[in-house]
């Protein structure tokens, strides 16, 4: 079968991609059509055939990126901290907070950190970015019984993880989490820079103190799914594993 103009060159511009840093922006379509001779049409689809293979990601207003994209493992094993996470991925992280405010926990967020309904709180938003590029945007409710304040720290230090140790002197785990692939809000879908009704992950999770077994945050967060492929883990005890089999033999 003869391979495509269009793929031929697709196939030229990912083995040079492969040679530059994830964020690194890429040649223009109109250079792409100069360089091979061929017209804006043909140099458009080998762009897009490189985005179909997650290997460039389109910033609107900026250009073409080079991507990289990273297994974002969520376990109990795991500090529930992003910025260690992506680090542990290979990949640099940044977050930009876009809001933090004292506020009442609503219904929702006030049962999964068993506390009473409109008991104070933080609420705090952020955009996450990975090899420079914008890749996530989350809500963060932490009551004001772990940390009172939170709102200089946030901006001196970007992992919420750390200031909670720190300040709170609490050692976080994840302790609930819940994976879908949804689609966002109108309000979320401009943090996101992306289209509206694309689907894109959406993991909700809760967080206890080790020591104590109480919850310390809980938070939603959107991701792009160019950016990251979800990876849960999920571990069991021996004794678990124990209990399981006895049930299931009685």
């Amino acid at each position: 079968m003869v391979r495509s103009r269009y793929g031929q060159i697709a196939d030229t511009l990912a083995a040079e991609l492969g040679e530059l840093e994830p964020g690194t922006k890429v040649a223009s379509e109109h250079s792409i059509a100069t360089r091979f001779g061929v017209s804006r049409a043909a140099a458009r689809a080998a762009v897009q055939e490189l985005e179909g293979r997650l290997l460039v990601r389109r910033v609107r207003g900026a250009g073409t990126f080079v991507n990289r994209r990273i297994d974002y493992v969520i376990s109990q094993r795991k500090a529930p901290s992003w910025h260690r996470t992506v680090r542990e991925a290979g990949a640099r992280p940044r977050s930009v907070v876009r809001e933090v405010s004292p506020c009442e926990l609503p219904a929702e967020q006030a049962s999964l950190l068993e506390r009473s309904e409109f008991a104070r709180a933080h609420r705090l938003v952020r955009q996450y970015y990975v090899d420079g590029l914008l890749t996530s945007v989350s809500k963060e409710w932490i009551p004001a019984d772990v940390v009172a304040d939170i709102d200089l720290a946030v901006h001196a230090e970007e992992s919420v993880d750390t200031i909670l140790r720190q300040m709170g002197r609490v050692c976080p785990v994840r302790a609930w989490c819940r994976v879908s692939y949804s689609i966002p809000d109108a309000e979320t879908v401009r943090a996101l820079e992306t289209e509206p009704h694309r689907p894109v992950w959406l993991v909700e999770s809760m967080s206890r103190d080790t020591a104590s077994g109480r919850p310390v945050m809980c938070s939603t967060t959107w991701s792009l799914p160019e950016s990251s492929r979800i990876v849960v883990e999920l571990e069991t005890s021996p004794e678990n594993l124990e209990e399981r089999e006895e049930t299931h033999e009685s």
